[in-house]
């Protein structure tokens, strides 16, 4: 099925994509030297060596009969330390308890059975939101395990959850840093890091192969709305139609691409959206 019978203007959303859309940041990410400039801006006291060829939409499947997992973008420096980077751009409600499962997968990918703990790199899983999950006006939130007794003995176990959050007007981040988070905000900047990334940007839109790799997906989303629509009509389930709203919303599709993609109008989808308490951005 071509893109004209699917009745996507299938330029149109491929052209007003940004970073903040996790397929877009990801092939961005690709280019170690961006993925580095930004790591060294979310941790400027650590130092990160070379990283090996990122690994986009990685996905970790543990051998015992549990969830798998799939991360943006997937990183290791020369080290051995590990980078989950992830574009969220939807409050799930669930995002720390993410974190902690991501983080536990991760762990496994690490080390093969019988092998000692010690083999267990430093990792961090890093969310990037449009939205301050923890309303307290931080540009970020850093969580590591410490005593409950005594918080200033750490566990110690090399682990950490970085949620970084564009909203913010708190000056508790560097300006290269809070550069970083204003382009993903939408805002235009003169810092050179994100100039480097906004030049990304739209060379990457101007990869034929992405562009089809993107629309496949977005195609396949719509075949799976109308198939629920079908089935919701046939059944009487409107559940069908909303549960495949809400689920390419929580996938990061805007809006409006939802609605071209569904044949819904704009306000439609915004309604389904703020009904099932998602933050809508």
């Amino acid at each position: 099925m071509d893109e004209k019978e699917q009745g996507i203007d299938i330029q149109k959303i491929w052209e007003v994509l940004e970073i903040s859309n996790d397929f877009l940041f990801g092939k961005v990410m690709q280019d170690a030297e961006l993925c580095k400039g930004l790591l060294e801006r979310i941790f400027p006291g650590m130092k990160i060596g070379h990283i090996e060829y990122p690994t986009l939409q990685k996905i970790i499947n543990p051998d015992f009969d549990a969830k798998s997992v799939r991360l943006d973008v997937y990183v290791v420096d020369g080290m051995g330390t590990v980078y989950d980077i992830e574009m969220q751009m939807t409050d799930t409600k669930e995002l720390a308890k993410r974190t902690r499962y991501y983080q536990a997968m991760m762990d496994l990918e690490m080390i093969d059975k019988g092998e000692l703990y010690k083999k267990l790199k430093k990792s961090f899983v890093i969310f990037i939101c449009p939205f301050d999950l923890f309303g307290k006006g931080r540009h970020i939130y850093t969580f590591k395990n410490f005593c409950e007794e005594d918080k200033a003995v750490l566990l110690g176990d090399e682990t950490a959850k970085v949620f970084l959050n564009t909203e913010s007007t708190m000056e508790d981040v560097s300006k290269e840093l809070r550069a970083f988070l204003d382009y993903v905000a939408g805002k235009k900047s003169e810092d050179s890091f994100v100039q480097k990334l906004e030049d990304a940007v739209k060379k990457a839109k101007q990869n034929r192969e992405w562009r089809h790799e993107y629309m496949t997906l977005l195609m396949r989303d719509q075949e799976k709305f109308e198939q629920g629509l079908e089935q919701g009509h046939k059944q009487g389930r409107e559940q069908e139609k909303i549960e495949t709203i809400v689920r390419m919303y929580k996938n990061g599709f805007t809006v409006e691409q939802i609605a071209l993609c569904t044949n819904k109008r704009v306000d439609e989808v915004k309604a389904v959206i703020e009904r099932e308490k998602l933050v809508l951005v």
